[in-house]
């Protein structure tokens, strides 16, 4: 494959422009597309985007206990929520993909657009430190901050199916992985979600078990909310 060339383009991204515009270029480099890629950028990110994002809700929500927060936090740096973030910085259009993924519409896909946004965040921080990286990613987040309700942010789908079967003191739910499919690179996995009390089954999907856990126990609850 072709070096991939630079140019002024790869220097800049939501607002940032890189001292180093290699950097930029190694975190919008999907695996597909060859070495140097975002694998160890998207490591070092994802623990960057946790600390920050809980820094900024506990800066922002003083009176909000530590359940709230933790839900508050999930919320924020779930895959399809980081996803959101990277489309407003339109990340697709400038990731770069090999053949296969760019035939798949890699560009559109939740675990590619978050794992890249990651990566880039990783990447400011290398470049210029923490406390810089912060002033410039942590406005990316704004939007999504100010759509949850203020220390009460709305909880998973596998708690609210944990606290709907423990308030009855029903047993609590068994997850099984069903399925599991596809490159290394873009898993996708499937989970069962069984209760007996009432004896229900739903199945969910998702590029991670965790995901794909999430989904599933939405599917029971769909179903619990449907017997009402």
């Amino acid at each position: 494959m072709a070096p991939i060339e630079l140019n002024p383009r790869h220097g800049e991204l939501g607002g940032y422009r890189f001292t180093d515009p290699g950097l930029l270029l190694q975190a919008l480099t999907h695996r597909s597309a060859g070495a140097p890629h975002n694998e160890r950028l998207e490591f070092l990110g994802d623990g960057i985007v946790n600390l920050m994002v809980a820094e900024l809700l506990y800066q922002r929500w003083p009176r909000a206990d530590e359940g709230a927060l933790t839900r508050a936090r999930a919320e924020l740096v779930r895959e399809a929520a980081l996803a959101v973030v990277a489309r407003e910085l339109q990340l697709g259009a400038r990731l770069v993909l090999g053949p296969g993924e760019m035939k798949s519409g890699g560009h559109r896909r939740d675990s590619i657009l978050s794992d890249a946004l990651e990566a880039v965040v990783a990447a400011i921080y290398l470049d210029c430190g923490y406390d810089a990286c912060r002033a410039a990613v942590m406005p990316w987040f704004e939007a999504a901050l100010a759509a949850l309700p203020v220390g009460k942010p709305a909880k998973d789908a596998k708690t609210r199916l944990q606290e709907w079967l423990q308030g009855r003191q029903r047993p609590l739910p068994a997850y099984e992985l069903v399925l599991e499919s596809g490159d290394d690179h873009a898993r996708l996995f499937r989970v069962s979600c069984e209760i007996v009390e009432p004896a229900l089954l739903g199945e969910g999907e998702g590029s991670s078990r965790r995901n794909a856990e999430q989904a599933a126990a939405a599917a029971v609850l769909a179903h619990l909310d449907g017997m009402k």
